[in-house]
């Protein structure tokens, strides 16, 4: 996984619920958000993707708390609903109403609370790989969680580089495992009632053998209005399965994502 040769640091931080939380603004445009997955900085999950996509947008990308620049509240656990609250806070701070908001694993997940909890500030949603509960996450993902299996899965990898060389305090690389380990073990369970009111439209993109099962990317499909017969009524979300691709490939897939995003972000809402 390399991050891109065009792709250039604009850092800021901003102080949201005590935490000084960082954030890059690259191009000029309507306003879209990226959100990426666990453990992952700015450059690991949107490197590629960043220079592309703010051609013709305002791209605000963050790092949530603990990850790459942001450092970490050592007492404050790691939740989905506390990274919503504070990408919520982080755009009042910056004066956006609304956004589009394309976010990644756990990411995506934030962007569904964050659809949840302030409907208002959000006119689309691209979900990259995203689960609203622990059963629709393979369920050989767990062995991943072990700390010998992680531990060793992540030395030496892009992600360990990227903390190692953006935190600022870089010894706290093993606390940090333990507390996402934590995190991605904790059950999650939000009611589907809740999916179901979000209004904004939604492409829903996962990775053939990606991270979570397919008929759980399909139930969020439905959920988010889409399941009828396009030429009767075409929904406003969108579903993409992109083949040959694991999870940790997604945003990587620049060709096949840059092929839907824009078309999908550039329609207009009916």
């Amino acid at each position: 996984m390399q991050i891109s040769e065009k792709y250039t640091i604009h850092g800021n931080y901003a102080e949201v619920n005590g935490l000084k939380m960082y954030y890059e603004i690259h191009g000029e445009g309507k306003p879209l958000l990226l959100l990426p997955g666990a453990l992952s900085g700015i450059g690991t999950a949107f490197g590629k993707l960043i220079p592309l996509l703010a051609g013709e947008r305002q791209v605000i990308a963050v790092e949530f708390q603990g990850y790459g620049h942001t450092t970490d509240i050592p007492e404050r656990p790691l939740s989905y609903e506390q990274f919503a609250d504070d990408v919520i806070a982080l755009l009042g701070v910056l004066n956006i109403s609304q956004t589009d908001i394309f976010g990644y694993s756990t990411g995506a997940g934030v962007a569904l609370q964050v659809a949840i909890r302030q409907p208002g500030a959000v006119r689309k949603l691209i979900l990259a790989s995203v689960s609203y509960n622990s059963s629709g996450r393979h369920p050989d993902l767990s062995i991943l969680f072990t700390p010998e299996v992680m531990n060793e899965a992540l030395k030496g990898s892009p992600y360990e580089a990227e903390y190692l060389s953006t935190a600022a305090r870089p010894g706290d690389w093993s606390a940090l495992l333990a507390k996402v380990r934590a995190f991605e073990q904790t059950v999650q369970d939000w009611p589907a009632a809740d999916i179901r009111n979000i209004k904004a439209p939604a492409l829903i993109i996962a990775g053939d053998a990606d991270i979570v099962r397919p008929e759980h990317v399909l139930d969020l499909y439905k959920l988010l209005g889409g399941g009828s017969l396009g030429e009767l009524s075409m929904p406003a979300s969108q579903l993409a399965i992109l083949p040959g691709t694991m999870h940790t490939a997604l945003t990587q897939r620049t060709d096949l994502l840059m092929a839907m995003i824009p078309g999908f972000l550039d329609t207009e809402i009916m």
